[in-house]
């Protein structure tokens, strides 16, 4: 069962690391060249959908770290589940503090009731959700680890 346990939150976190690294380093790309309206509508439908399942995934995959720390707590590697469950606490928190107040904005703007500094505002939102990125690819990356 704690076989199990482990590979599944290590598959859910490692799909998570996935569609977050693409959100960075394909998709955001791909939108900031669209002519400037099509790529904020874009980011504004990518916040809807994104921003519906990912509190979802995030706390999902903590909960997951979780119950494997606290179900493998006398095995090797324990230590190593810990950490990567305090870093994926770390990614829910800057989530809710640094990335969703920008995206609650963002999903509603539309072309005609934008912000003069909706370029910026989206810049600091890739700014923060690199860092986020970071972070959850090493709690990935320690899950792993923890299974060897």
């Amino acid at each position: 069962m704690l076989n199990a346990l482990e590979v599944v939150t290590t598959v859910i976190v490692g799909l998570m690391v996935g569609v977050e690294f693409s959100v960075a380093f394909v998709v955001g790309p791909i939108l900031n060249a669209l002519p400037e309206d099509s790529r904020q509508l874009g980011h504004a439908h990518g916040g809807r959908m994104l921003g519906a399942v990912m509190p979802f995934w995030y706390i999902g995959s903590l909960a997951l770290a979780v119950v494997w720390a606290v179900a493998a707590r006398h095995h090797h590697g324990t230590g190593l589940v810990v950490t990567a469950g305090g870093l994926l606490m770390l990614s829910v928190v800057m989530s809710v503090l640094l990335l969703v107040p920008i995206n609650n904005l963002n999903k509603t703007w539309t072309p005609e009731n934008r912000p003069a500094d909706w370029k910026r505002q989206l810049h600091r939102w890739e700014r923060f959700h690199y860092v986020r990125v970071a972070v959850i690819v090493a709690a990935f990356a320690l899950l792993v680890a923890a299974l060897v």
